[in-house]
């Protein structure tokens, strides 16, 4: 059998991450586990089963693995998966492979999904800070995950590069 848990799969295993920009309902979440399970029944590369597991964290991010010591993924077993989630889409109504947004937990702990240009204006004028914490939904494995790689401050992330973080005017006595 090919699909099995998520927490089963080695650290090394390939990891794919796919994000709805606000939490699903039950019946999006039901839905959108039904056809990642029947899509990992028969997830093959080269006429192979892929070894793969899912899982959904916080509501909106489908975590999706595959353990390619076990069977190697190819381009075409990888474009079945994107191929796949486009098809989940138009059944939920709810995008998950958007990669313009940026994923972030606000002051209150909440996530927030926000556009790229957004998160950078916030970046720009103190709305986030180094502290924020973002979600690196382009980590390539599952150990990146258990690690802490996923979820971590934005300025142990990339995303310190890319949205510069407005600094705090120095404080000039007289």
């Amino acid at each position: 059998m090919p699909a099995v848990p998520f927490h089963q799969l080695p650290d090394d295993a390939r990891l794919w991450v796919f994000a709805a920009a606000r939490p699903l309902d039950a019946s999006r979440q039901q839905a959108l586990l039904s056809h990642a399970d029947a899509f990992l029944a028969r997830w093959a590369a080269h006429g192979a089963p892929v070894v793969g597991g899912r899982e959904l964290r916080h509501g909106r991010f489908l975590l999706v693995g595959s353990d390619e010591r076990a069977t190697g993924v190819s381009g075409c077993s990888i474009d079945s998966l994107f191929h796949t989630l486009a098809d989940l889409e138009a059944q939920i109504g709810v995008p998950m492979r958007d990669s313009s947004l940026v994923y972030f937990r606000d002051e209150a702990g909440e996530i927030q999904a926000e556009p790229r240009p957004a998160f950078r204006q916030h970046a720009a004028t103190g709305g986030v800070t180094e502290d924020t914490v973002v979600f690196d939904n382009t980590i390539g494995t599952v150990g990146q995950l258990r690690s802490g790689g996923w979820e971590k401050p934005l300025r142990e992330s990339w995303h310190a590069r890319a949205f510069p973080i407005a600094k705090p005017e120095a404080v000039t006595g007289d």
